[in-house]
């Protein structure tokens, strides 16, 4: 029987892949056919993303499951949040797509409270307020290069601006639609009144479309460079969004996406945007179905990345794990703290906040990794008890998915210091949440409840008790 193929392109801050996934003998098959590098790049002193070298790396990679004989049905993109790109009446890009690194955001929440204070403007959109978030980067173009928003003709999240190189549709997808800090969570719409207030262009925010929207097949143009056609289907294009989808149960749980970013949150039918939400820095983001997915960011494992990168490129993560379990260091730091967001040396910083606050200072890479890993932990502990705080709700374990789902000690640290079992895997959610949605579209799984079902029974989840 001819395998029917969906193709999930995961694109993160520092790599993307192309996963093709099937059901076979009822279980959810992948494969990584294509992989590139990814990263900001830095010019004129602006931290930025290079769309054109990724909009051929999707190309290569589209074109590569034609060499292998795999044509994909369908494909779907997600990538991080709040980075957008502006089109000009031609459709070309206008400036750089700017990364959400750059320091250009720094004094724009002041601008913005300006038109409309923090407290309101939580109140209308849930989204917790982060200095990159795509309501201040707008607000920098509107003060730093006016021309730029002045002739643009449209604005399209990173992921939209790929899927509309793919099928010439121009859509803003839900889920990442969220991040911008500029919808109404309970309309699911572009809060124009908002967008009036801060003098932004009404025109270039697009029409507004749900997880598993299908817009058509790819262009003439795309399918001569790949040499087939396919469908064109919006997943939850907010890799969170995509992550979450792909949690192995249908039980009521807290989930920690981890990666780059730690995402802790749980599912809710509708948007939390109280004051004591918002004073719990918890964020309403767009999730499957319309639903929202309540969560918090946490630093994450960018800080562990950035201290290997520097000081041991060469070393595997589970080397690191594994010496970090073996530290004395009983060091803390503050896993929130901004100074961890971008710092120039991660190591020297995480040093500093320990000389700071009068505790042991880590010299080597393994009690730097010891320090990092059980701040997230107690990072973590602190979270859960402030999300059952406001949901009124006991969460009994935590589904830990994500690249993050791999680090033992990691999850070993998060179950002594929470006291709940927890659930790891599986380690490419976010792939397989894409692929979910792209089957529930298409009719290969009736609904989400019944594809994560199939997930559970597809992959190793390792429990880790308390």
């Amino acid at each position: 029987m001819e395998k029917n193929y969906f193709l999930a392109i995961d694109i993160g801050a520092s790599s993307g892949r192309h996963i093709l996934g099937w059901i076979e003998d009822g279980k959810l098959n992948m494969e990584e056919v294509y992989r590139f590098p990814n990263g900001m790049e830095s010019s004129e002193g602006t931290l930025h993303w290079n769309i054109e070298r990724l909009s051929d790396e999707i190309i290569t990679g589209m074109r590569k499951c034609s060499e292998i004989g795999k044509i994909p049905s369908s494909v779907g993109i997600d990538t991080w949040g709040v980075d957008f790109i502006l089109l000009d009446k031609n459709d070309r890009p206008a400036g750089l797509c700017v990364g959400y690194r750059d320091s250009r955001t720094g004094g724009m929440d002041a601008e913005v409270s300006k038109n409309i204070p923090e407290k309101e403007l939580y109140e209308l959109t849930g989204i917790q307020k982060e200095i990159f978030n795509t309501i201040y980067q707008l607000m920098a173009v509107k003060r730093k290069d006016p021309e730029l928003l002045d002739g643009a003709e449209t604005l399209l999240m990173v992921p939209d601006y790929f899927h509309f190189l793919l099928s010439g549709k121009k859509v803003s997808e839900y889920t990442e639609a969220t991040t911008t800090q500029l919808m109404d969570p309970y309309k699911r719409c572009w809060d124009r009144e908002l967008i009036r207030k801060l003098g932004f262009p009404e025109k270039i925010f697009q029409e507004i479309c749900m997880p598993g929207t299908v817009l058509g097949g790819l262009t003439e143009e795309i399918r001569s460079k790949v040499g087939y056609d396919c469908s064109v289907i919006l997943p939850p294009s907010h890799d969170t969004a995509s992550a979450v989808l792909a949690v192995p149960t249908n039980e009521k749980t807290c989930y920690i996406s981890s990666g780059t970013w730690s995402l802790m949150g749980v599912e809710l039918a509708s948007p939390d945007c109280s004051e004591a939400s918002r004073e719990a820095n918890m964020t309403n983001e767009g999730g499957f179905g319309g639903k929202i997915t309540y969560l918090t960011n946490i630093m994450g494992l960018w800080m562990i990345q950035s201290v290997r990168n520097a000081l041991a490129p060469e070393m595997g993560y589970g080397k690191l794990c594994d010496l970090a379990s073996k530290e004395s260091i009983k060091s803390l730091v503050d896993c929130q703290d901004p100074s961890f967001l971008s710092p120039e040396d991660m190591a020297e910083t995480v040093r500093m906040h320990c000389r700071a606050t009068g505790q042991e200072v880590p010299e080597t890479l393994p009690q730097l990794a010891a320090v990092i890993y059980n701040s997230l932990a107690k990072c973590y502990a602190d979270k859960l008890k402030i999300i059952e705080d406001i949901t009124g709700e006991k969460y009994d374990k935590i589904n830990i998915i994500g690249g993050g789902s791999n680090a033992d000690y990691l999850n070993r640290l998060t179950a002594k210091i929470t006291g709940r079992p927890i659930h790891a895997g599986p380690g490419e959610a976010t792939s397989i949440g894409n692929i979910l949605s792209q089957m529930i579209s298409q009719g290969v799984f009736s609904g989400e409840e019944e594809a994560r079902e199939c997930v559970r029974k597809s992959f190793e989840v390792k429990i880790f008790e308390p």
